[in-house]
């Protein structure tokens, strides 16, 4: 069939072109721009928070800061201090505990540790860590600081030290009591301190059970069944707390921590717990950018011994981002003009910065990775003459 030419439009080669490159730009840009990340799931908890381990990224988070009770979850905290004295040598894991009258009454959940017998820290810690144990608790307390009182003093001082604003400790077990509180935040704060500082103990909180005078007991935390990745960490639960947890995975060298606060079961605890986990890990990851105290740039320093000076990162700089964004980073590092010796090793001269889709998602100083002296007479006078020509 004949078509007649009339029912033609005629349009340029170049008109055609430049609609066909104006489309294909558009689909570009839509299919490069990044999967919005969906909101977290609800949580049926009172608080809670998702914090990348190293990082420090909050991934989820409700009633983050509000003040609640810890119940067992307060075990986190003594045996941090239990941890740090091991560390200092001023006790050993084989040291023989002698236990008290009041160490033996504690009421709630027990090792079953027998008045006036001697127990090993090392059976403590299990017993405290596995079986949530309040008389194996209040024995390590006691051994540390003589009483549960001082040990409270101390408990407070050191989350003072970590940065736990919104924490205050009346005793080392968790037991109900006016003034002992904490909050998601600072639980989630408190654990990267542990994993970080005491790897070697740490892994105490895998242990599926332990038995001790006879009496095998499991762990509570039901997660280390349910979820290979899931090496830790506690579980609480008083009537007035609710069931409590505080859970951390590590799959694909990303670890996350979750802290649930307030929730209505043993079974929902973990539950939500594992809904945070899987959630952070689904639609996240983080990386390592710089290493610490590796050499990331060389300048000039004036007036010294040595002519350059290399410049780094005091700690290690982790991102954590939405997955599949990496590519997208951009990094750049400004560096302060004219830098004089004497330097100092550590002193800042500089910072680097990591951007995302326009928006700053980094930033760590940029300091002296050695110690630059200053020049003699005729160094300084050489240098003094070639700034004048800057």
């Amino acid at each position: 069939m004949n078509v007649p030419s009339h029912h033609f439009s005629f349009i340029p080669l170049f008109k055609i072109m430049s609609v066909w490159l104006l489309l294909a730009a558009a689909c570009a840009s839509a299919w490069a721009a990044p999967t919005p990340v969906p909101a977290a799931p609800p949580i049926a908890a009172r608080g809670y928070i998702l914090q990348d381990f190293q990082s420090g990224a909050v991934l989820a988070a409700l009633n983050a800061d509000q003040r609640l009770e810890p119940a067992s979850l307060t075990k986190l905290m003594t045996a941090y201090l239990v941890f740090d004295e091991l560390r200092s040598g001023k006790i050993k894991m084989s040291d023989k505990v002698t236990i008290s009258e009041t160490a033996w009454r504690m009421e709630g959940s027990r090792t079953f540790v027998q008045v006036g017998t001697q127990v090993s820290v090392e059976d403590l810690l299990k017993g405290m860590i596995v079986q949530s144990g309040n008389d194996a608790t209040v024995a390590l307390a006691e051994h540390v600081a003589g009483t549960e009182t001082v040990f409270a003093t101390m408990m407070n001082h050191r989350a003072k030290q970590l940065g736990m604003a919104n924490s205050r400790f009346e005793n080392s077990a968790g037991m109900p009591a006016p003034q002992h509180y904490t909050t998601a935040r600072d639980l989630a704060t408190l654990t990267r301190a542990l994993i970080h500082e005491f790897p070697q103990y740490y892994q105490l909180y895998s242990l599926r059970e332990f038995a001790f005078n006879g009496i095998t007991q499991p762990n509570r935390n039901l997660l280390l069944d349910r979820d290979p990745t899931v090496d830790g960490v506690k579980t609480g639960h008083t009537e007035s707390a609710g069931f409590c947890l505080v859970s951390s995975a590590l799959r694909d060298g990303m670890r996350l921590i979750a802290v649930v606060l307030g929730a209505t079961s043993e079974n929902a605890r973990a539950n939500e717990s594992q809904t945070l986990l899987n959630y952070g890990f689904r639609f996240y990851e983080t990386h390592r950018l710089y290493a610490a105290k590796k050499p990331l740039s060389t300048v000039r320093v004036w007036k010294g011994e040595e002519e350059n000076l290399t410049l780094g990162l005091s700690k290690d700089l982790y991102l954590t981002i939405p997955r599949g964004q990496y590519k997208s980073l951009a990094a750049s590092m400004s560096v302060y003009p004219q830098i004089m010796a004497p330097v100092a090793q550590g002193q800042t001269y500089g910072t680097v910065k990591v951007m995302l889709a326009g928006k700053e998602v980094a930033k760590q100083p940029l300091v002296a990775l050695q110690a630059v002296k200053e020049g003699g007479i005729w160094r300084r006078f050489v240098d003094w003459g070639l700034l004048l020509l800057e």
